[in-house]
């Protein structure tokens, strides 16, 4: 066996000039459990890790404080939010190389010792990097109170919703859909985000058997685009709820622009305060839940089921969509946490199954959008990025970064199947069992996406 300082790497290690990088490379290497999957430039101009790698530019030192204080991924993303730490190349490319090394090296990461922290802390002073703990990014959500307390949720959801109309309206189609699209027709010429959204917003009322006077309840209405749809071009009456404020003042604004008072109701509420709607005894034809689920919380989710099955009348359609994780895969992360989606909670597609069953409603379909989101959230990505000026003029460049970050590492999480999203259709059977439903997915399909 050749001694190690012997080897190629090591050569090349001593004939690389000497500084902060090289430095570095070994604590970095003793966390990672291997070597860099990544090239690595620090704030002196020395790099290290493969040439031909995507490149991490570490431009301060407190990149590095950021990390002794606050190891691994909240560490590492708060570095890039603050501009601490930055990529070369792809942001997306930066990312790959990370999981791809990590899948190779197995789930668990090698566990700090007294003595490579003593030598991380070492390097460090040597560094200049010791010091007080950074401040924590402006942009992270501080919640307070008992988990899944309405006020707690109510202040959750407007953290990530109540950014601005502005910003989503820059983000967005003009459907204002911020959930899963359905690309029946991908790469075709003139086919695009838009598209996709009300192809996804028609298979939703077709799996509803949604028709003239009939009543809907959207759940988690976002800024309307189901409600809308559903009112305006399947003459249905709607009632829709939204916990955040900016959400129920665009749709009002929206029903009132395309005269659809009299179809549609905006009630700016808690899902939990439902049953206090006036309508809610005479029992709704459908109710529809899209990407809201996640926002309930575990313990709290068999009472959401159960309030799905309440509202509906005998034969009523429920219809849920909703992001999952796999069986294995933690989900949404500490970054999506802190940042994006706090007190969110996702399982696997079985057992939200299982709770629907488990309140009383029979499961009809279930039909996986995965792959369909990752195109969704590369569209939305795209318009950041090419209307990079105007987001940063809008929320500033901080949470402009944090945007760039949650897309480029959600349209990942689908990629590689650590996350999913479903729609979930059920139905509230009668006494005697009968579904009162078609028996074949045909007619939801047939035409669809046809006469654009």
């Amino acid at each position: 066996m050749p001694h190690p300082r012997n080897t190629p790497r090591a050569a090349a290690r001593e004939a690389a000039p000497y500084g902060a990088a090289q430095r570095v490379e070994p604590l970095v290497e003793r966390f990672l459990g291997g070597p860099l999957p990544v090239r690595v430039r620090m704030w002196d101009g020395s790099e290290t890790g493969p040439a031909d790698g995507p490149t991490v530019h570490v431009r301060s030192r407190r990149a590095l404080r950021r990390l002794l204080w606050q190891p691994g991924e909240l560490g590492l993303a708060e570095a890039y939010i603050t501009g601490d730490i930055d990529l070369a190349d792809d942001l997306a490319d930066g990312l790959r190389a990370l999981r791809a090394a990590g899948r190779e090296r197995g789930p668990h990461l090698p566990a700090p010792g007294l003595g490579d922290r003593l030598r991380a802390a070492a390097t460090a002073v040597r560094l200049g990097a010791l010091g007080a703990r950074p401040p924590v990014p402006a942009s992270r959500a501080g919640l307070r109170g008992a988990l899944h307390s309405k006020a707690r949720d109510r202040a959750a959801i407007s953290h990530h919703y109540d950014l601005s109309n502005a910003f989503y309206t820059l983000l967005l189609d003009e459907t204002m859909a911020y959930s899963c699209g359905y690309w029946t027709a991908q790469g075709q010429p003139g086919y695009g985000p838009a598209d996709a959204q009300r192809d996804k917003l028609e298979l939703i009322c077709r799996k509803l058997g949604l028709g003239p006077d009939g009543r809907l309840l959207d759940i988690g209405c976002g800024w309307g685009s189901l409600t809308l749809y559903a009112a305006r071009h399947h003459g249905v009456r709607v009632t829709a709820v939204t916990l955040a404020a900016e959400q129920a003042a665009h749709v009002t604004r929206r029903v009132a622009e395309l005269g659809l008072e009299d179809r549609v109701e905006v009630h700016h509420r808690d899902y939990r305060d439902i049953r206090g709607l006036p309508d809610f005894r005479a029992g709704y034809d459908a109710v529809s839940t899209v990407e809201m689920g996640e926002h309930v919380g575990d313990a709290e989710y068999p009472a959401f089921t159960a309030l799905l099955h309440d509202v509906l009348r005998t034969g009523g359609r429920a219809l849920v969509q909703q992001m999952s994780r796999g069986a294995t895969a933690p989900g949404g992360g500490a970054f999506i946490e802190s940042y994006i989606a706090p007190d969110m909670h996702m399982r696997p597609l079985g057992e939200t199954v299982g709770l629907l069953e488990g309140a009383g409603l029979e499961v009809r379909d279930v039909e996986s959008l995965r792959e369909h989101y990752v195109l969704t959230v590369e569209a939305w990505r795209r318009t950041l990025e090419a209307r990079w000026p105007e987001f940063v003029a809008l929320v500033g460049e901080e949470t402009a970064r944090v945007w760039r970050l949650y897309l480029v590492g959600g349209a990942l999480a689908f990629e590689e199947r650590r996350m999913g999203v479903d729609q979930i259709l059920c139905v509230r059977p009668g006494a005697s069992g009968a579904a009162a439903m078609p028996a074949t997915r045909h007619g939801w399909y047939e035409g669809l996406g046809a006469g654009r």
